[in-house]
């Protein structure tokens, strides 16, 4: 059997038409490989834009910091972003702290104005009331009622109801004017016990010790008793609440304690050993120096007269 390399039902093949054939199979190859390699190509670009760019941190380290101008008390100064934003920080909460003390002050000084406003209608309040005590008084004063009790029975009786009913106003009158002077103590003594421990505090910011309890005793005990000693009597000193004048009194308390220490100083001043100066030698002793030069003189001349000198010093 012959082999046939037609390919059945493509008719006659001739050199041209295997050519051909033969080119159009390369062409094919070579766009499916071009599309193949486009593909992968695309993809690595996908993958590449989805992965992170690294970025050096010693390049962000060395990146300049921003800064700005700006001009703080009287001075420009140039600080960073971050400064400047912690300035505005501080700023911005010292404004809301002074704000609330702002508004603290405002509202106690608003309260202080009601108690001064409620303590002047007070005090007004109980001068009416002692003015219409003594017009109380002045009406029960005036009327004789023996007489009128015996020339008419029915005014006499008037009289005595009216005397009665000004009695239980005096006793009303009365009762409020001891509870607004009740009030009025209680507060006197407040502002003295406020005033005391303003001056005290005063006391204690100049006095070492004043505010210690043992050594602060001790030191208004030391000024009581000077204080005495110069005059001062127990009910001048029972309402001294000036701290000056305290003040003044520790000052005199320290002086008089120094001048009378004064003579015991001098005496231990004259007590201790006289100090030499640096470079000098003590004195010598003129009484041994001399008998020394007697008794070399004698070794030297021998003599009877010599050896009296000499012994005179010892008798």
């Amino acid at each position: 059997m012959s082999e046939n390399t037609t390919p059945q039902g493509s008719g006659t093949l001739t050199v041209d038409t295997a050519a051909s054939a033969f080119l159009g199979m390369m062409d094919a190859a070579e766009a499916a490989d071009n599309g193949q390699a486009e593909t992968e190509e695309t993809e690595q670009e996908y993958e590449a834009a989805d992965e992170p760019e690294l970025v050096d941190s010693e390049e962000v380290n060395e990146r300049p910091k921003r800064t700005f101008r700006i001009k703080a008390a009287g001075e420009d100064r140039e600080v960073t972003e971050q400064e400047l934003i912690e300035g505005y920080q501080l700023g911005a909460d010292y404004t809301k702290k002074t704000q609330k003390l702002s508004d603290e002050r405002k509202a106690v000084e608003a309260e202080r104005a009601k108690i001064q406003e409620a303590t002047k209608l007070r005090d007004q309040y109980a001068q009416r009331l002692q003015m219409m005590e003594q017009f109380l008084h002045q009406q029960n004063q005036g009327e004789n009622l023996e007489a009128l009790k015996e020339s008419d029975p029915i005014g006499y009786a008037v009289k005595v109801a009216e005397m009665s009913q000004r009695e239980k106003q005096l006793a009303v009158l009365q009762q409020e004017q001891q509870r607004i002077a009740q009030q009025q103590q209680a507060e006197q003594s407040e502002r003295l016990q406020y005033h005391l421990a303003e001056e005290s505090q005063k006391l204690s910011s100049v006095i070492p010790g004043y505010a210690n309890p043992k050594e602060g005793d001790s030191i208004r005990k030391d000024i009581r008793e000077y204080a005495k000693s110069i005059g001062w009597s127990d009910k001048e000193l029972a309402g001294l609440y000036d701290s000056r004048a305290v003040l003044s009194l520790y000052h005199g308390m320290k002086y008089a304690k120094l001048q009378s220490n004064k003579p015991s100083i001098a005496k231990k001043v004259e007590a201790a050993p006289k100090m030499l100066k640096a470079g000098t030698s003590m004195p010598r002793n003129s009484e041994a120096e001399q008998n020394q030069k007697l008794r070399a003189k004698l070794q030297q001349t021998g003599k009877v007269r010599d050896a009296a000198l000499l012994f005179e010093k010892f008798i």
